[in-house]
């Protein structure tokens, strides 16, 4: 283990620039040549940047967790580029969930199938269940393409930071340790997938993300939440990426207020100077509603409360931007629990480790 190791750190990790609307396919190529050869590739989704292998190939599959530091009971998500890749990695496709692919496919959400023996056991982390999604982006897309094989992602970080939205984020984590980043610009939703457990008798959301609880419901009104997503289990046993560990966390403490918003506002300005009197560096992630009635601490909007969509698009980006800024504690407005806030406060929870004041 510690060999390999040695020998992933010594990798050049090769930087490719990619038109994000209209993508270079020779370029592309490239991509889908270091994949095929066993190797790892970042690259951009609607949601986050992905870490990609081979989804057949074991070996390649084992990197993603080295480079990456995860846990190996932690399954990984195959993407795929058609309905009929998953034919064969799956032991079939019910009715409801070809009208979901029909619905909300290319898009944000990972809907899990009772695997198939073509699956390999360290993608499901040995479970019978095996996590798939089509992304919505054309890069991811046509590497899929090319590659001809689904791509075993999960988020291009080091487990445990925060999701990347930017290349930039995933060099800052993995330069050196994986083959190449294709760059795309930024990633659109900011949060990652909705995970949709299929194998059970109601549909179960395992994972809260781009593709909301409403949205579900509209086609298919059985959907349900997951208990984990409302309250913490240390003994849970992951079914999906995102449900045991701790996620997307800063280097510096994380606090997150929630209630009415003018409490939020005087509770951590109340904090605020408590910290600033400790002789802490305070960061604040306000919304633009908010971001003006905070006088101390560094103070960084992360979105409007009036559309949700532009503070998942901005959440981990501002994380990353806290610990740039070295601050050793963050003190951050909770939003309202439904549609995409429902991910967003997921995260935070996440984030924080579960350090959720109401007030």
């Amino acid at each position: 283990q510690k060999k390999r190791r040695d020998i992933m750190e010594e990798i050049q990790t090769k930087i490719i620039k990619v038109n994000e609307k209209n993508p270079e396919k020779d370029l592309i190529s490239l991509g889908a040549n270091v994949i095929n050869e066993g190797g790892l590739v970042a690259f951009p989704t609607e949601t986050v940047y992905g870490l990609g292998a081979n989804g057949f190939n074991e070996e390649a599959v084992k990197k993603i967790f080295i480079a990456k530091g995860r846990p190996q009971d932690n399954p990984l998500i195959l993407h795929v580029s058609s309905v009929e890749q998953v034919e064969s990695l799956v032991e079939f496709i019910s009715p409801e969930a070809r009208i979901l692919m029909e619905r909300f496919w290319p898009g944000p959400l990972t809907m899990l199938f009772k695997r198939s023996s073509l699956v390999p056991d360290i993608i499901t982390a040995g479970l019978d269940t095996v996590a798939i999604r089509m992304p919505n982006h054309p890069i991811a897309l046509e590497l899929i393409k090319k590659s001809g094989v689904p791509i075993a992602a999960p988020s291009a970080n080091t487990s445990g930071k925060p999701s990347p939205t930017l290349a930039a984020h995933v060099m800052e984590d993995l330069n050196g340790k994986i083959d190449m980043i294709i760059d795309g610009g930024s990633t659109g939703i900011g949060v990652e997938s909705t995970v949709l457990d299929l194998s059970v008798h109601d549909p179960m959301i395992l994972r809260p993300g781009g593709i909301t609880l409403e949205e579900l419901r509209k086609i298919n009104p059985k959907v349900v939440e997951d208990l984990s997503i409302i309250k913490d289990d240390k003994n849970i046993i992951p079914k999906s990426p995102g449900q045991k560990y701790r996620h997307y966390a800063p280097k510096a403490e994380m606090i997150v207020f929630t209630g009415e918003v003018q409490n939020i506002v005087d509770a951590i300005n109340e904090y605020t100077y408590k910290c600033i009197d400790q002789g802490k560096t305070v960061g604040i992630m306000a919304t633009e509603e908010t971001k003006d009635r905070y006088k101390k601490g560094i103070i960084i909007s992360v979105g409007s409360r009036r559309d949700k969509k532009t503070i998942a698009h901005n959440l981990f980006n501002t994380i990353r931007l806290f610990d740039e800024k070295k601050v050793d504690i963050i003190l951050s407005e909770g939003v309202e629990s439904s549609y995409i806030g429902t991910a967003i406060m997921n995260r935070l929870k996440k984030a924080s480790g579960g350090n959720i004041k109401k007030v």
